[in-house]
Parts: C-alpha cells; structure tokens; sequence
C-alpha cells in the first residue's frame, strides 16, 4: 500500500518543524489574552511535541512511508530527521544545558529522584502481567498465543523499551524469540502508548504547583538548584558576540564528535572481546549500544567541562542554545506519531494502556507516600518509559538546569532494562493463558 506523504523531502519537512516551533514560541509569549490563557493550561513543549503529530496524522509529513512501484515492489523510505536530531543535537544539548550544572546540588536533590525511577521500574514490571491477567478475563484471545506468536513474548519487547531502551528492546526480541512478523504491531503499541504518556506528563508540568501541592511535596532542593544556577547565568550574563556563539557551538559539537568516536570504540571493542555483550539474547547486550555509550560520554564530558572556565559561556547563552535543540528533537519525536495507529489493533494497545496507568498509579501513590514533587514523578516514569532521548526533554520542561538529572537515571535504565524486562517477561510467563 503507497503511504507516501504530502512532502517527503527532509530539508522541506525541518522547514515545517521549524515553522512549527516558531508559530508555538511566537504565540507562546504572545500578549494576546486568548493565547496568554491557552498557553497557562497547555504547555509550549506539549504543542512542539502534538502539532508535528497532527501533520504526521494527516498525511502531511512522516517519519517514514511506502511506495509501490510498476511492477508491485514495496520500498520502505525513512526520514532522517529524528537519526540527526537524536544523534547531533540531543548530545550537544546536554554538554551544553550540563556547562552550567552543580554536581553537588544534583546529589544534594537527595534519594526521592532514584527512589521515583526504581518506583517506576517495578511498576512496569508488575504491570505486564497484571494487565495480562486483566484483559484474559474479557478477551483471552488478545493476550493469547503459542509458540513464537506467543503474545505475552512481543510484550516482553515492549518491557525492555519501557524499562530501558532501543538496546534492550532488541534484546528482548532475540531472547524470547517473538515472530518479527508480528513485531511491527508491538512497536506500534510501543510508540502509540510511550507518546500518549509523555503528552501527559507534558501536560501536567504546567499544573505543577497544584500537583505538589497535592502530593505535598518538598521542593526546596530543586528550587535551590535552579536557583543557583539561575543566580550563576544572571552574574555572568552579557551581550553575547559572534565569537561567543561560535565557541558555544565548538564546544558543544566537539564533545559530540569525541562521543560518538569513544561510543564507536568502546562499542566495537565490547561486541568484538566480550562474548557476553556479543551476545544479543544476554543481559550484557545493551552495553553493545552505540547511544548508550554516546549519551553517556557527552553527559560526562560536559560535566567534566562544569569545572572548567567553559562554565562562563552559560553567561553568553549556552543553555540557551541547548534548549533549541531539545526543542527540534521533541518536533522529530512528535512526529514519528501517527494518531490513526491508535486504531490498528486496539486489543494491544488497550493492554498497553492498562499497563501504563498501573505504571502512573504505582508511581502517584509513591510519590504521595514520600511526598516527592512532580518534578520527580515525571521524570522517573521518562527515564524509565522514554529512555535518554525523552528523560531530559521532560526535565528540561522544569528548568534547562535539571536536564542532567534525567539524563543520569535514563543512563541508569539502560543498565537494569534487560534484567528488569526479564523478570517481567517470565511473570508473563506465567499468567499468560
């Protein structure tokens, strides 16, 4: 079937993206009343991330499509839009949106960070089978299966994206051995649930007052470190030069090539020396990942570069500039979502979101219990369910200064994701009828 979109040509669909951001930022800071009051229950970051899905949905762009030529050969095209915005920007955002951190004040956040994360990891990891048991009761069928088309096996690869990322995703997928056949309607599942969560998180950050309120939540440590970090750019703060964008941009796209060369090199040397990593169907494997190893390098440089006299150019912006990238990246990632998917098979998509408010319940009542502000509730669920590409967006949604705190746990997913996703595949094991 030819799902060719309106416009196919990338240069022209990042013209639309980038009309897009500047409608929404224009609008946005807007004086107009009407826009004023739109923007205070829908935040800007929401209307980045749901306008590029819009056009995604009406055919206008897309993030990849078929054709069909003469003689009845299906080509499958993909844009390369959200490959450069992931792998360009998203690492030069954090070295930059990290220039300006204090790595003491993020550990002085305390343990409520790590405690929310873990709080969604077991969350997923219950979820699964409880959903499982859930839809078995009014449709056994949807959750049915023998063999490789096993549902509860294609699940288990929902787990390992959930709980950490695209790595351990495919882990899963060799592990447990699902038909690839039927893995396209998994990743369906996968894209169509993740987004609609990140749309409520996004949501809810713009009702975050009420919502610590509610949790009664101490924010004092979070508060202070935007604070501080605040307080450091308006000291530094100048009329930035030529010369001064300029280095912003060495620096940050320096420390991206130096990651992606580490994150090559580590990469190759694992997958050729350690059987274990080698491995794709072994928990080890996701240490194989390219962006693993590349988001961490960048992450680490630039808080290397924090002790630095680099730290001066958050005066001139740095940040700034980061926060455009994060804002591309979230354009990219709204528009691999096509709001039809919903619809093609709604028996998954149900278990998924059945899994995922057990995920959000799980996480609401802890944070409740330890009074933890949103500001951890929501980035928790996104290092887990988003992994490094969303984990920071999310946070920077807070402040550009908390960005590193969602990078450090999403990392952090990574590490435990096979683990985590196989004990969630073997209790789906178990309940699967």
């Amino acid at each position: 079937m030819d799902t060719t979109p309106f416009f196919t040509q990338d240069t022209i669909v990042f013209g639309i993206l980038m009309l897009t951001l500047g409608f929404v930022f224009y609008t946005s800071s807007s004086k107009n009343l009407g826009w004023q009051k739109f923007y205070k229950y829908v935040p800007a970051l929401l209307m980045a991330y749901m306008l590029p899905a819009f056009f995604t949905t009406t055919g206008i762009i897309a993030p990849d499509w078929q054709t069909v030529n003469e003689t009845g050969e299906i080509t499958t095209h993909h844009s390369q839009l959200y490959y450069v915005a992931s792998r360009f920007l998203l690492p030069a955002a954090l070295v930059l949106m990290t220039l300006s951190i204090d790595l003491k004040a993020v550990f002085n956040l305390g343990p409520k960070a790590l405690i929310m994360f873990l709080t969604g990891t077991v969350g997923i990891i219950i979820g699964g089978p409880l959903a499982i048991i859930l839809i078995s009761i009014v449709s056994p069928e949807t959750v049915g299966g023998v063999g490789p088309d096993a549902v509860w096996r294609g699940l288990a690869t929902l787990a390992g994206s959930w709980i950490g990322g695209g790595a351990n995703q495919a882990a899963m997928l060799e592990i447990y051995e699902y038909n690839p056949h039927k893995y396209g309607g998994m990743v369906i599942v996968d894209i169509v649930v993740a987004n609609i969560l990140m749309a409520v998180l996004l949501l809810g950050i713009g009702k975050r007052d009420k919502i610590d309120k509610w949790l009664k939540a101490d924010t004092t440590a979070i508060n202070k470190l935007v604070d501080k970090v605040a307080s450091y750019s308006a000291e530094n703060t100048r009329n930035p030069s030529l010369s001064d964008y300029m280095v912003i941009l060495s620096i940050a796209f320096t420390i991206v090539g130096i990651s992606h060369f580490g994150a090559n090199s580590i990469s190759n040397f694992l997958i050729q020396n350690v059987p274990a990593v080698q491995d794709e169907s072994s928990a080890w494997s996701s240490f194989g990942s390219q962006f693993f190893w590349m988001i961490s390098i960048a992450t680490f440089l630039g808080i290397l570069a924090s002790f630095t006299k680099l730290k001066k150019y958050e005066g001139a912006g740095a940040s700034k500039i980061g926060s455009i990238f994060i804002y591309i990246l979230v354009a990219t990632i709204g528009m691999k979502m096509d709001l039809t998917k919903i619809f093609d098979n709604p028996g998954l998509i149900v278990v998924g979101l059945i899994w995922m408010t057990i995920h959000v319940i799980l996480l609401i009542l802890v944070a409740k219990l330890i009074k933890a502000p949103y500001f951890f509730l929501a980035v928790g669920s996104q290092a887990n369910v988003g992994g490094a590409a969303s984990a920071p967006i999310v946070a920077a949604a807070f402040h550009p200064a908390l960005a590193t705190v969602g990078v450090l746990l999403a990392v952090f997913g990574y590490v435990v994701g096979t683990y985590g996703a196989m004990l969630t595949a073997e209790l789906m094991r178990i309940v699967a009828p």
